[in-house]
């Protein structure tokens, strides 16, 4: 079975070396929509597949990372990174280019990652992560499988090559999730949330 999480948020970019002149050479924004697929064919002990509460938590804060923020390339002209970060209080910088195919294999890593890391206590069995999808319009979205995710063609993203700024970091409920993250180490979803 399959369950789906949609969440949204605002975001800007600018995406080098694309086809259209406008996209690749002014900085923009889009009003994101970001859908969760999840799978098992089991159930948990209230009959889900995972609860829809226990991604308000950490799942929220980290995709809401994005929300009212730039996003930019490490490898972007490091004069345009510099005024950036010193100009918006909220960004993050991505190893790769924040396409919305990009975004949705950062997506995938970051979520597959956090559900990885959390020991689950309601019966929730071989959850995984079936996809990410990336509505970056009305019209256009970008849908990255783990095979994508992991595609070192595309671009290796490892969560170390991820930044956050300062605001990003200060608006998780726990700041230090993301190095937690980094750490390997285990959250344990709680019974009642």
């Amino acid at each position: 079975m399959i369950i789906r999480k949609l969440f949204k948020f605002e975001n800007a970019h600018v995406v080098r070396g694309c086809s259209t002149v406008k996209c690749r050479s002014s900085l923009h924004g889009h009003s994101y929509r970001i859908e969760l697929l999840f799978e098992s064919n089991f159930l948990d002990n209230g009959q889900m597949v995972y609860d829809f509460g226990l991604m308000k938590q950490n799942m929220k804060d980290l995709i809401e990372s994005f929300d009212h923020a730039v996003s930019l390339w490490s490898e972007d002209d490091t004069s345009y990174l510099e005024d950036m970060k010193k100009h918006s209080a909220r960004w993050l910088q991505l190893p790769v280019s924040p396409s919305a195919e990009q975004i949705s294999r950062v997506l995938y890593v970051i979520i597959d990652k956090l559900l990885q890391l959390t020991s689950t206590v309601n019966g929730e069995k071989e959850v995984k992560l079936n996809s990410v999808i990336v509505h970056e319009t009305q019209t256009g979205y970008a849908q990255c499988f783990k095979e994508d995710a992991y595609s070192t063609q595309m671009g290796v993203i490892n969560l170390e090559d991820i930044v956050f700024s300062k605001a990003v970091l200060d608006d998780f409920k726990d700041n230090q999730l993301f190095e937690k993250m980094k750490r390997n180490e285990k959250f344990i979803n709680p019974l009642s949330v």
